[in-house]
């Protein structure tokens, strides 16, 4: 009686395994190019639109940058099938040298694709020197 038991149990947690769905990200853009900004208002955003494409719920558990100065911000609630959902890129320049830069945020996923890989980038322009006037 117990192996009938055991092997109905094991049967049942088998179907339910695959019963059940899987979630999968996609996002409209893997890129966000912010092209040229003054250091004078070094501080830039953008966001990144996704969606479940999949039939289980899509939860994200973790969004990581690749420096200090990129902070991404996403929902900690679980997306359902169909629905979309936004991750927010924030890039701080301030104290950074001007010139070009580009950034990585890592996003992890309980979808099909475990982890995705987003780029921000652009172009921190110096700030313009003030000229004095001599002719006055």
């Amino acid at each position: 009686m117990r192996k009938i038991f055991f092997l109905v149990a094991l049967l049942m947690l088998g179907i339910s395994v695959f019963a059940e769905g899987t979630a999968e990200i996609k996002f409209d853009k893997k890129t966000h190019n912010f092209g040229k900004f003054s250091e004078e208002n070094p501080i830039v955003t953008c966001e990144f639109k996704f969606t479940n494409i999949g039939d289980a719920p899509l939860v994200i558990h973790q969004a990581v940058a690749s420096c200090g100065c990129t902070i991404p911000e996403c929902t900690q609630e679980p997306v359902m099938p169909g629905k979309s959902g936004v991750l927010k890129v924030t890039y701080n320049g301030k104290g950074k040298y001007p010139g070009h830069f580009k950034k990585s945020i890592t996003v992890r996923t309980n979808g099909k694709t475990e982890m995705v890989r987003l780029y921000i980038e652009g172009d921190m322009e110096a700030k313009k020197s003030q000229t004095t006037n001599k002719d006055k």
